[in-house]
């Protein structure tokens, strides 16, 4: 009986291709052929301090792998800003002028946040899955996988794992871990929103809120909602360190 049930599971467990090709969807869903223009609102929670809140604009040309990161509030943070070019990621502090390198798990602008919470999904280029099992998560049934990062790929977390909803691909939960295997944070995605693109000829899917839980930190966690999206075409120039050390003036 035990051989009979094993063999079952066995046969029921996605391949190796399939697995790469659920991550594929998610990547996808999420990328537009064009740009991509967004206002999000951060809430950053922290035990025994005051919640605090920002205001943020993220531009994205997913085909160039660029990302900017433009805080306009507080008055405090306006013009601090973030840019992703050629795999580098770079800040800027308005307050001394200058430019420093940023490593993957930086925290943008102090909040729980980081880059991949901001920045289009590219998990099936950095990364290789294994599938852990079918589970339920709520009412959602899910494909619950265990991401290994690649060789040679810079990302924030080494491991990750991922709860899938089987009926539409989108992540409805994430897990990131270090090195060690200790979890880092945890994620969650509640809700997603769908806009069409015309560069894409389809939609575009997006997390209405993203939920981030520090689990260092017990109590720490930070909620990114996402608003006014535009898939228009963006001035190239906004991909550029001249652009953000303009908004600083």
């Amino acid at each position: 009986m035990f051989s009979l049930l094993f063999a079952l599971v066995a046969l029921a467990a996605p391949s190796s291709d399939e697995m790469v090709q659920m991550l594929r969807v998610v990547d996808d869903r999420q990328q537009n052929n064009g740009d991509w223009r967004s206002l999000v609102y951060i809430e950053q929670k922290e035990k025994d301090k005051s919640d605090l809140a920002y205001q943020a604009a993220v531009y994205r040309r997913d085909l160039d792998d660029k990302l900017v990161i433009l805080f306009v509030k507080p008055q405090s943070e306006a013009g601090k800003g973030y840019l992703r070019a050629d795999n580098n990621m770079f800040m800027f502090d308005p307050t001394v002028g200058k430019w420093e390198r940023r490593t993957e798990r930086e925290r943008i602008g102090g909040t729980g946040g980081q880059r991949q919470d901001f920045d289009q999904s590219r998990l099936a280029e950095e990364f290789t899955p294994t599938f852990v099992g079918e589970e339920k998560l709520g009412q959602y049934t899910v494909n619950h996988v265990k991401l290994s990062v690649k060789p040679g790929v810079d990302v924030a977390y080494p491991v990750v794992e991922l709860w899938l909803d089987k009926g539409t691909g989108n992540v409805l939960k994430r897990q990131d871990f270090a090195e060690s295997l200790r979890l880092m944070r945890t994620t969650y995605y509640p809700a997603w929103n769908k806009l069409y693109s015309e560069s894409k000829k389809t939609d575009v899917y997006f997390p209405k809120e993203v939920r981030i839980y520090d689990e260092v930190e017990k109590g720490n966690s930070t909620t990114v909602v996402i608003q006014e999206v535009d898939l228009k075409p963006l001035d190239p120039n906004i991909f550029t360190k001249a652009w953000l050390e303009s908004k600083s003036r």
